[in-house]
């Protein structure tokens, strides 16, 4: 991957909880009540997930978002600040910071309820305050636990001022502004897709066609992330490349996707080609599952860098046979 002199500038609109981790034998069913092994509080919200992930890889991160002033909120602020996060643009909002309820079984699967608190209530002039550091960045990143009409907002001045803009487009949801969707980058995973293509996902066949589906609309390319089964990107000429996992052993993977998303953005920030891009997010969203909690486990630049060198043949994109 190719390193310009200067230290790259991401950008992320997102939200910032405190994340209440319940471990347990297995994920808990519909009337279901099952005894926890413990209780734990971490940082995380998928917006500040991924701007620490970006952070512990090198970037100079700024989060526009919000926490509450409750107690929570200076916490978080802080932990944002100690990971290396700019926090200018993270406002405080009277009331309640934003709260993720996490089942983590012994498999590494999980299962989320979002409360999104001080999250919900950024808005359109939060992030026009914002703008002249959104002009100055080289990667826009953004996510859906915010209103989606402040991150319509930053994605038009990101597109105005020629900033490369990725959209995970997280959680689900339907109606998305076309403006959203015409992004550099969507990352959607299985449900995502089929959530913003309206076409069933339940095999690889189906990714394809929902990235198709997804182009069309307007985005330049799709990553569909398979989970154990690696990543399908449908670039911009239409072209189906796919990219084999790396293999490490799953402990929780509560952050993968923030922590592939933020490697994406280092990487493409850094100059790297968009295979090289999607070769080291896949490395860092490995390396995430192998430790508990969200921005705790975010890796280092280092420790992406032995990855690569140690599975050489995991994360490259291949063309996929019809």
């Amino acid at each position: 991957m190719n390193h310009p002199q200067r230290v790259p500038r991401i950008v992320v609109v997102g939200s910032v909880n405190l994340d209440l981790v319940l471990r347990c034998e297995q994920i808990a069913r519909p009337g279901e009540t099952l005894t926890g092994r413990d209780l734990q509080e971490h940082f995380g919200g998928k917006g500040a997930n991924q701007a620490v992930a970006a952070a512990r890889l090198g970037a100079d991160v700024w989060l526009i978002g919000r926490v509450g002033t409750d107690g929570f909120g200076e916490v978080l602020l802080q932990g944002l600040q100690s990971a290396g996060v700019q926090t200018r643009y993270v406002q405080r909002t009277p009331g309640a910071s934003g709260v993720a309820v996490i089942q983590v079984a012994d498999t590494g699967q999980n299962s989320i309820v979002v409360i999104p608190g001080a999250n919900g209530c950024l808005t359109v002039e939060d992030v026009q305050d914002a703008s002249s550091v959104i002009r100055s960045a080289d990667v826009l990143l953004v996510q859906f636990e915010v209103p989606l009409e402040a991150v319509e907002a930053a994605v038009r001045i990101a597109v105005e001022s020629g900033v490369r803009v990725i959209v995970d487009p997280a959680p689900a949801c339907r109606g998305v502004s076309p403006v959203i969707l015409r992004a550099d980058w969507l990352l959607p995973n299985e449900t995502e897709a089929e959530a913003l293509s309206g076409i069933a996902v339940v095999d690889r066949a189906g990714a394809e066609r929902a990235g198709q589906q997804l182009l069309q609309a307007g985005a330049k390319r799709v990553v569909v992330t398979l989970g154990g089964s690696g990543v399908l990107l449908v670039d911009s000429d239409g072209q189906l490349l796919s990219a084999q996992p790396f293999q490490v052993p799953a402990v929780d993977t509560t952050a993968a996707g923030d922590a592939f998303a933020g490697g994406l953005a280092c990487a493409l920030a850094g100059g790297a080609s968009d295979a090289e891009a999607v070769r080291y997010a896949c490395a860092v969203g490995a390396l995430a599952v192998t430790k508990h909690g969200a921005q705790a486990a975010m890796p280092a630049a280092d420790e992406v860098r032995r990855l690569l060198e140690q599975q050489p043949g995991a994360g490259c994109l291949q063309g996929v046979q019809g």
